[in-house]
């Protein structure tokens, strides 16, 4: 089943468009992650399937237009924004209090399991949690509601890497089923590199890159090339070339990887050099250019 599904969409803020033309479409049961620059249109794409802003285009979402069909949508759709924002003088079992009392679909027995998990007393004021604990708090009201379609925009922006770690561990063991689907735009390309599924990437307002995890595995290869060997790699038109401690590491597009192998370490290359050379090919077009 597809979740999302844009066409041709479109946002512009005065005469600046922040969506020049988005086509995505997302599947059921996968967690893909929204990489892009700052500008990039990452947080309007997300305004746009949450129904938080208007657009051109066709969006489906769960079959319904965001926009005209928000209070049906939001029944089976959750957010955690990059800030978490509970008011401060509430204690964090009012919070569970009023999600239980607004949310049919909120599971209290499963947030007060997995607050147990964690040093958050019911008793706590929020403004008396640290920042990594109040998005502790945040993430289990979320993932105790029994939703479809969950949205996360820099989730962990602002947190230690023990908390960021215990998050993306936390989604992925306790929450994420293949009836469930994840959607997270954030700028820690690495920490989000072993849950994904599927990798696009946002640059310009546009959709410039769409592949499965696998894909990407078995596509591309970054090479650390012998120095013997820099004019036969060049002759293979890698889609990057760059310097480390002196060797060349150049990456390569649909190359077979025996044929890579004889020109130096071969490996796969992270979400992080992968979204560099991308990018950085993008960036060197003019703009209106082929994605």
């Amino acid at each position: 089943m597809t979740v999302i599904e844009a066409r041709g969409l479109r946002k512009s803020f005065g005469s600046t468009p922040a969506l020049d033309g988005v086509d995505l479409v997302v599947a059921e049961g996968r967690i893909v992650g929204l990489i892009g620059p700052n500008g990039a249109g990452k947080s309007t794409a997300l305004s746009a399937i949450l129904g938080l802003t208007s657009y051109q285009g066709e969006l489906r979402v769960l079959g319904r237009d965001p926009w005209t069909e928000r209070d049906q949508l939001m029944r089976d759709v959750c957010f955690i924004a990059d800030v978490a924002v509970l008011p401060r003088w509430m204690r964090v079992s009012q919070a569970l209090d009023y999600v239980a009392g607004v949310h049919p679909r909120f599971h209290r027995a499963r947030a007060e399991g997995f607050l147990a998990k964690t040093s958050i007393r019911p008793a706590s004021k929020v403004m008396e949690l640290s920042k990594g604990m109040v998005t502790q708090l945040h993430l289990a009201l979320v993932m105790s509601i029994d939703a479809r379609l969950l949205v996360l925009d820099e989730p962990t922006l602002g947190l230690d890497i023990l908390y960021r770690k215990q998050f993306y561990d936390t989604l992925l063991n306790d929450y994420f089923d293949r009836n469930r689907t994840i959607l997270v735009a954030t700028h820690q390309v690495e920490e989000v590199q072993h849950v994904l599924t599927d990798l696009m990437f946002i640059h310009r307002g546009r959709i410039v890159f769409a592949s499965s995890m696998e894909e990407c595995e078995s596509r591309y290869g970054e090479v650390m090339v012998n120095p013997e060997n820099l004019t036969a790699a060049r002759l293979l038109k890698p889609i990057q070339e760059r310097q480390l401690f002196g060797r060349s590491i150049m990456l390569f597009d649909h190359v077979d990887r025996q044929q890579l192998a004889a020109l130096g370490d071969v490996r796969t290359p992270s979400i992080s050099d992968l979204f560099v050379a991308v990018i950085g090919n993008q960036a060197s077009e003019p703009k209106g250019a082929g994605q």
